[in-house]
C-alpha cells in the first residue's frame, strides 16, 4: 500500500506520523515549499532575528529516513485521479494507492489594479518569507498593509523590527472586527497606534500604483482618492483554500474540497483536510473551513486513523484558539460573535491600563456559559474546554475563575477586580473560593 501526502505542513505530516505508527505502509511526503517540516508560525520570527529557520523545525532532518517516510521537493501539477497518478511541473510521475491533499492556503486577492506588481505579496509560505527580505533589501520609506487581521499585524511587527514605517488599511470600522466585539477591537486599535502605526479605519484600497520599472510606489484610497508613496505593500485580507489547480477535476469543489467527517472526498481513496478542506456538514458550532494549526494537527490524525481502518470522525471540541497583537497576548474559548446575539448576554471588563480585558457571553435564560475572550491575561485551556463541554454556568466559571488563571511567574491577579465588576453589571453575588476550596477545586479538575 502506497500513500502519497500532497503538502509537508502540520495536517500533512501529522497524518505520515500516524499512518507510521499504526501501519508499515510506503508513504511519499511531497512538498514544493520546503525540504523538511518547519513550524509556519514562526515564520515572523526568522525574519526577526529571533530563530534560524532549523530551529523552527520540530523533527531533526535524520527523523523522516529513521521512520521510513520518504520525501519528495516537487510541485504536483495536475492529478490523475482514475490512473492514482501524480503529475509533477518537472514532467516526472508517481503512482500512489491512497491520497492525501493537505495543500494548505494562499494570501487573497481581490483583483485590485496592481495587485500583482513587483514590491506586492502576501504572507504565508516560506517562499514569501523569502521574497519579504528580497523586497526589503533596498530602502523602504513605507510600507502599506492591507487588511486587519492576525497575519496583517504579524507583518507589520516584522517590520517594524526593521524600522520601516507602516500604514494599515482597514475597511473594517475597528482591527479585526469581523472577528472580535467592539470592547476588543477597540483596545487593539490603541496598542497598534501606541506602537507608532498609522491605521487608518474604514478605508479601501483602489488601486496599486506602478513605478516606470513595474514596481509599486504607492496606494490610492478608494474612499479619499489619497495617494500613499510607499515601496511595499503586504496584502493581508485573509486566506483561501489554495485549489485553483484542482478545478476542472472530478474532485468535489466549493471555496475547498469537499469532505465528510471522516475527511474522505468524494473519489474512493482520496483524503483532505488541513486550510485546503471544507466540511459538507460541519461539526456543531464549527465552521466548513477551518484554518488554524491545531485543527489542521486533528485532522491529519483523523485521516490517518480512517486510511489505516481505524473508522474516526473529526472531532476537535469546542472552538479555542490564541495569538499575539503585538505586546498583548490573546486568548480565546467557546464562542464569541462580533455580535451579541439575541438570547445572550455580555460581561466585559477592562483593565485601566487599557491592555488588558475580558469579554464573557452567556445565556440569558439559564445563565450557561457560552464562550470568553481574554486579552493580556492568560487562562488554563484545560479548564475552559471542560468548562464548555461540561454545559457549566457563568456563575460558575466566574466563582472558579482564579483557578483557571495561568500562573507564570511575575503574573498580577486581577479576579477579585473582575468579579466585582461582574457582580454589579449582572446583579450577581459571586464569591471567589477560598484558597481551601481553590485547592480542592484544582485537585477535583486534574481527575
Amino acid at each position: 500500500m502506497h500513500i502519497a501526502i500532497i503538502g509537508n505542513g502540520v495536517t500533512g505530516t501529522t497524518c505520515a506520523r500516524f499512518i507510521r505508527k499504526f501501519s508499515n505502509y510506503k508513504i511519499t511526503l511531497i512538498s514544493g515549499e520546503t525540504d523538511h517540516f518547519f513550524s509556519r508560525t514562526a515564520l515572523m520570527y526568522i525574519y526577526m532575528g529571533h530563530m534560524r529557520y532549523e530551529d523552527t523545525k520540530p523533527y531533526e532532518d535524520w527523523f523522516w529516513k529513521k521512520n521510513n517516510i520518504e520525501l519528495k521537493r516537487a510541485w504536483v501539477k495536475n492529478i490523475d485521479f482514475a490512473g492514482k497518478t501524480l503529475h509533477f511541473e518537472k514532467g516526472d510521475i508517481l503512482n500512489y494507492d491512497k491520497l492525501v491533499i493537505a495543500c494548505g492556503s494562499k494570501p487573497n486577492k481581490f483583483g485590485w489594479k496592481g495587485q500583482d506588481l513587483k514590491g506586492v505579496q502576501g504572507l504565508y509560505s516560506y517562499q514569501d518569507l523569502e521574497l519579504l527580505e528580497k523586497n526589503t533589501q533596498t530602502k523602504i520609506n513605507r510600507a502599506v498593509i492591507v487588511g486587519g487581521g492576525l497575519i496583517g499585524i504579524e507583518l507589520a511587527e516584522m517590520l517594524h523590527s526593521r524600522h520601516i514605517p507602516v500604514t494599515f488599511l482597514v475597511r473594517e470600522p475597528n482591527y479585526w472586527s469581523n472577528v472580535l466585539p467592539e470592547g476588543e477591537a477597540k483596545l487593539v486599535n490603541n496598542h497598534i497606534k501606541e506602537h507608532g502605526f498609522d491605521l487608518r479605519l474604514s478605508v479601501n484600497l483602489d488601486e496599486i500604483v506602478a513605478d516606470e520599472n513595474g514596481r509599486a510606489k504607492a496606494v490610492k484610497v478608494k474612499e479619499t482618492g489619497e495617494i500613499i508613496e510607499c515601496q511595499l505593500v503586504g496584502l493581508t485580507a485573509g486566506v483561501s483554500p489554495n485549489i485553483n489547480w484542482l478545478k476542472n477535476t472530478d474532485l468535489a469543489i466549493q471555496r475547498g474540497i469537499m469532505v465528510n467527517l471522516h475527511q474522505e472526498t468524494n473519489i474512493a481513496d482520496v483524503y483532505a483536510g488541513g486550510d485546503c478542506a471544507q466540511f459538507n456538514d460541519p461539526v456543531e458550532g464549527r465552521r466548513p473551513i477551518e484554518q488554524v494549526w491545531y485543527t489542521g494537527k486533528m485532522q491529519g490524525k483523523v485521516i490517518a486513523e480512517n486510511i489505516c481502518g481505524r473508522k474516526t470522525q473529526y472531532d476537535p471540541g469546542p472552538w479555542f484558539n490564541s495569538a499575539k497583537f503585538l505586546d498583548i497576548e490573546y486568548q480565546t474559548y467557546g464562542v464569541v460573535f462580533p455580535n451579541l446575539q439575541e438570547e445572550q448576554q455580555r460581561f466585559y471588563w477592562e483593565h485601566e491600563d487599557g491592555k488588558k480585558c475580558v469579554d464573557v457571553v452567556f445565556q440569558k435564560d439559564n445563565r450557561q456559559f457560552v464562550g470568553i475572550n481574554v486579552f493580556g491575561i492568560r487562562l488554563r485551556h484545560e479548564l475552559f474546554d471542560k468548562f464548555l463541554r461540561e454545559k457549566k454556568s457563568v456563575d460558575y466559571i466566574m466563582e472558579n475563575l482564579q483557578a483557571a488563571a495561568f500562573d507564570p511567574e511575575f503574573f498580577k491577579y486581577h479576579e477579585q477586580e473582575i468579579i466585582s465588576a461582574f457582580n454589579q453589571q449582572t446583579g450577581a453575588n459571586i464569591q471567589l473560593k477560598s484558597k481551601k476550596g481553590l485547592k480542592a477545586f484544582l485537585s477535583l479538575m486534574r481527575r
